[in-house]
């Protein structure tokens, strides 16, 4: 009787190690590709392009063969671009399996997942987090981004105030977040290091707030004759609806966080005339016309927000582990910044910061219904 219950366990554990080989043989026959960002929500607008570029992607790579002869998988999962829910996102990728991450999209999420990818040695590539410490601060060796980062967009955002429009009174307010206060704190920085216009008013808003009566009458108080804002759409309708409403004529000049199709559709008219700066147009770029007409006829729509971006972000990451030879976390960092890969962006690579070298931004205007970048 014990020698029948001796075979019969080792029996059982011939099998189950059986299962744990075959799973494990399952889990390593696919590159596992996460995509994090904001899936739901009022900021959807930026996310969801990112996971339809993702898919259009992986589509094309395993059409071709894969990644070291195994097909891409993607893992999504949504954030809602807040911190508190994406450190449970990049929590929930990492216990997936991913081998590297497509995201996130806002820079508070971004910072709050980032620390989780650091400790498991996990990429991160967001395609629009553009808050400057994530790369310049140097805690986050495994983060790369293919935008620029605020500092460019806010000193942008300055220098066609000043040197375009020839403003003297400005007005920075922000979000209270960290893309949105930090692009705001390099935007007065630069104001007040150009000696050119003065600073008349520096404020933080509540997001989600119903009325922004009381900032808007402290914006016409100052005599501002424009407002530089940090931020994201859903406020900054808001605000220049009821600047608008007011009579208000000030100049409203803002970031990619607004320069979205989704701004203009809640503004409406209000939205004619306002500035947002954005990633530089690549229509002409063959690669670009591909993918946005590859988008249209998968999903029968225009693409949105950083789409392209996240393109590039996708393609570059699988290009990395094709050159790396293996999904290793130093030999994929090592191939992205030495490694030229071809996008709807233009040729990129990664500096040691894990900046993208090749990208920029471009000031647009909003001109019967829709932004247009100016020369």
């Amino acid at each position: 009787m014990k020698n029948g219950i001796t075979r019969l366990l080792i029996l059982l554990s011939v099998m189950s190690l059986a299962v744990i080989l075959s799973c494990t043989k399952k889990d390593s026959s696919t590159i596992k590709l996460g995509v994090a960002g904001s899936h739901s929500g009022d900021l959807a607008s930026y996310g969801l392009p990112s996971v339809k570029a993702a898919e259009l992607v992986v589509d094309a790579v395993n059409e071709k063969g894969g990644v070291l002869g195994q097909r891409v998988e993607l893992l999504v999962e949504d954030d809602v671009c807040k911190p508190e829910i994406a450190t449970n996102t990049a929590t929930k990728l990492v216990s997936l399996g991913a081998h590297v991450v497509l995201g996130h999209i806002c820079s508070g999420a971004t910072k709050a997942a980032l620390g989780i990818y650091k400790d498991t040695n996990l990429i991160a590539m967001s395609p629009s987090a553009t808050n400057p410490p994530l790369t310049q601060s140097g805690d986050y060796p495994n983060f790369f981004r293919t935008i620029a980062s605020d500092d460019a967009q806010a000193k942008l955002e300055v220098n066609f105030a000043l040197d375009v429009l020839k403003l003297k009174k400005i007005a920075v307010l922000h979000d209270k977040g960290d893309y949105g206060k930090g692009l705001a704190e390099f935007a007065r920085l630069f104001l007040e290091e150009s000696d050119k216009a003065d600073v008349v008013l520096y404020e933080g808003i509540t997001p989600g707030a119903v009325d922004y009566s009381a900032v808007v009458h402290k914006i016409k108080n100052s005599g501002a004759e424009a407002v530089i804002y940090g931020g994201y759409h859903p406020e900054a309708s808001k605000i220049v609806m009821l600047m608008r409403k007011k009579k208000m004529e000030t100049v409203f000049i803002s970031d990619d966080g607004v320069k979205d199709v989704t701004f203009i559709k809640v503004a409406g008219n209000n939205a004619e005339g306002v500035y947002a700066t954005g990633p530089k147009d690549v229509s002409k770029n063959q690669m670009a016309i591909a993918a946005n007409e590859a988008h249209k006829k998968k999903y029968g729509s225009d693409p949105g927000a950083f789409f392209l971006n996240a393109y590039a972000a996708a393609q570059a990451l699988l290009n990395a582990i094709e050159k790396a030879g293996s999904t290793d976390y130093k030999a994929v960092a090592k191939a992205l910044r030495t490694e030229y890969v071809d996008t709807p962006l233009g040729k990129i690579s990664f500096d040691e910061r894990g900046d993208a070298i090749g990208v920029g931004f471009s000031m647009y205007q909003v001109r019967n219904g829709a932004y247009i970048e100016l020369e």
